[in-house]
Formats: structure tokens, sequence, C-alpha cells
């Protein structure tokens, strides 16, 4: 397989689990942004584990059986940790960063029980039919950053959230440059149509959370 074809291009960052099981994610030496693990997809990995969502002694497991959808997932870790608690998960991204997705989801593969992932094309703001019907979930770890992408990624959340549908996003805020603008202007767009909560740091897990990484629950506003 051609995805196998050069080992000596990735290095392993691994996501230790509560169970002690560790993800071990490739990423690559040399690329573009989504060619490593960002330190907002390790927090949003941790917290898919928090004990609202998973507490495996009192039978709690909020993923088990439910569908997620990751935009922009880079190496794949936080799909990837959704899909071991049991979620039935579509990682996605632009179509250079496929090979390394099917490279993690192969060698991480023996940690997924229940849970399925699979890897698929989506560039925001274009067709979203293969994927819906909504998700039960939408994952986003650092997808916003670029200027250009943010009217079509809050058109891609309107097409793909049903009324049920809770996106949960994180993000690093960056104070320097335009990034305060372009979150400033996502969020001013997001709330034509959407609700956000911001996640506390309690919540959040204990050992990977940050101030400058934030997390959302964002949920369509009522009709």
């Amino acid at each position: 397989m051609a995805a196998d074809a050069d080992e000596s291009q990735y290095f392993v960052r691994e996501i230790e689990r509560n169970d002690g099981c560790a993800l071990k994610v490739k990423q690559c030496y040399l690329g573009d942004v989504g060619c490593v693990v960002w330190d907002a997809a390790i927090v949003l990995a941790k917290y898919l584990e928090t004990r609202q969502f998973y507490e495996p002694s009192s039978g709690v497991n909020v993923w088990s059986g439910s569908t997620v959808l990751e935009l922009g997932a880079g190496t794949g870790a936080v799909g990837l940790m959704a899909a071991t608690l049991g979620a039935q998960v579509t990682v996605t991204d632009l179509e250079d960063l496929q090979t390394l997705l099917r490279v993690n989801i192969q060698d991480n593969q023996a940690l997924i029980g229940r849970g399925s992932i699979t890897a698929k094309v989506l560039k925001w703001g274009e067709d979203v039919s293969e994927f819906l019907p909504p998700p039960h979930y939408v994952l986003m770890a650092d997808c916003i950053y670029y200027e250009q992408s943010i009217v079509p990624l809050v058109e891609s959340l309107k097409l793909l959230c049903g009324p049920e549908t809770c996106i949960i996003c994180c993000y690093e805020q960056r104070t320097e440059g335009v990034n305060p603008e372009v979150e400033r202007r996502f969020f001013e767009l997001l709330q034509q149509n959407f609700n956000c909560e911001r996640i506390p740091s309690d919540k959040q897990d204990s050992e990977f959370s940050s101030p400058d990484i934030h997390i959302l629950h964002i949920r369509r506003k009522a009709l």
C-alpha cells in the first residue's frame, strides 16, 4: 500500500488514554498545518474522555453508537479517540491529507473495538450530502485560522448540523497577526445561526488543558 511507502517521512506522537492504552499518531516532518498534532487536538481528544461523556465504572458512554464527524481532521487524532471510545466516526479533510489519515487509522485499528472510523474528503462550502443525515457530534480542533475559510466553514456547519447536533470546537487563542480578527469574524458569522457555550476548565481534562485553549459546545438556534 502506497500509504506505507516511506516511514522516514513520519514521526509519532503518542496520546495516552485514561485506561493506559496509547494512540500512536503519525505526523509528517514536511507539509502544511494539517500534518502535525496541534495542542488543541490533544486537549479536545482528552476532553472526550472526561466523566460527562465517558465513565466506564458507572456505565456512562455517550460515544457508544453516536455518529461523529470531524472537520479539518489533519492527522485524525481527535476522531481516532472518539472511535476507540465506541463512536461511528468519519474524519474529513482535503485530498492531500487522506494518505496520512489512512495510515493513522490503520496503525490504531487494534484499539477500535465497537467503534469505527473512515476517512473522506470534505472541502468546506461544497456539497455535504454524503455526510447526511446530520451526525450527533461534529468535532473541530484548531479550524479557525485561515481568513478565506471562515465563510465556507460556517456554511458547511449550517448544512451539516441538525437541531440535535452538538459541535464541539476546540481552538487555541492566538494574539498575533490576523488571528484575533479571524476569530472575531468566525464567531460573528456563527452566532447568526448557532448558540455557543464555553466549557470551563474544571470540566476539561485536569492535565490536558490550557488557559489559551478554549472548548465550546455549539448548537443550532431554535427556529
